[in-house]
């Protein structure tokens, strides 16, 4: 088994109610798996413990819940996201105006790139526009 291999098994068996079959866990789109991919290697930096990500991602999906979500499964990786994304301001990686800023600068990248093709970040694209 690969180290990644390892740790996502260590994060499904850490992680009870993570969407998963027989092989492991399972995404319904890539940015799921990416989420996901991110939120085990920080854990494997020693960013966060299991039961610690288990409790913050518990509370944000009550959160959700309390504001309207169904939890019918498909908003989990959303919920996922949203945790990863508080606990990097909380722990001092990246403050959420910091997270912002990349996400703008992606999102303009994305609108110029072709469908098909790579993204490319230019420092451009962390210029707001006028």
């Amino acid at each position: 088994m690969t180290p990644d291999a390892r740790a996502a098994a260590l994060a499904a068996d850490a992680l009870p109610d993570l969407p998963r079959d027989h092989d492991g866990p399972v995404f319904r789109e890539p940015w799921e798996a990416h989420a996901f991919a991110m939120a085990v290697t920080l854990h494997a930096r020693g960013l966060f413990t299991w039961p610690e990500w288990a409790a913050a991602l518990a509370e944000q999906i009550v959160r959700a819940q309390q504001g309207g979500d169904p939890d019918t499964g498909e908003t989990y990786y959303q919920h996922w996201l949203a945790t990863l994304e508080h606990m990097l301001a909380a722990k001092g990686i990246a403050s959420a105006d910091t997270q912002a800023h990349y996400r703008n600068a992606w999102d303009r990248a994305a609108d110029r790139t072709p469908h098909g093709r790579p993204i490319e970040l230019t420092p451009d694209d962390f210029c707001p526009r006028q």
